[in-house]
């Protein structure tokens, strides 16, 4: 309505941008699988444990680099680096982080298992 304010609650999540650096280390075939699994396995576990929202892999991207978006709630940008960088392509050099604060309005991301429900 004219003349009203519109107030807006907002929450905020660690965005976590996973990127393929430029020289990323090599290995093999059978390591890049071992990699890959214990990646899926540590994403798997911070979904469990409630400290990844969500998470996934980007297709069709301008920068080829840039492989996958993590939206952590753990309070902090510091601490969202901490676990992002015990990540198991992380630390096999097969990908960097990027991470910052993301901001939106309240309830429009949930955890997995926990329904979004409008509040009145």
């Amino acid at each position: 309505m004219p003349g009203q304010t519109l107030l807006m609650s907002l929450e905020s999540y660690e965005l976590v941008m996973l990127r393929r650096p430029s020289s990323p280390t090599e290995y093999d075939e059978s390591t890049l699988e071992r990699i890959q699994a214990k990646h899926l396995a540590f994403h798997a576990a911070l979904r469990a444990e409630g400290a990844v929202v969500t998470n996934g892999p980007l297709r069709g991207q301008p920068d080829e680099s840039l492989r996958g978006l993590t939206f952590y709630r753990v309070g902090s940008v510091d601490e969202a680096r901490r676990i992002a960088e015990q990540d198991p392509s992380v630390k096999a050099g097969r990908l960097v982080v990027d991470v910052m604060q993301w901001i939106c309005p309240s309830g429009t991301m949930t955890q997995p298992g926990h329904p979004f429900t409008p509040s009145e």
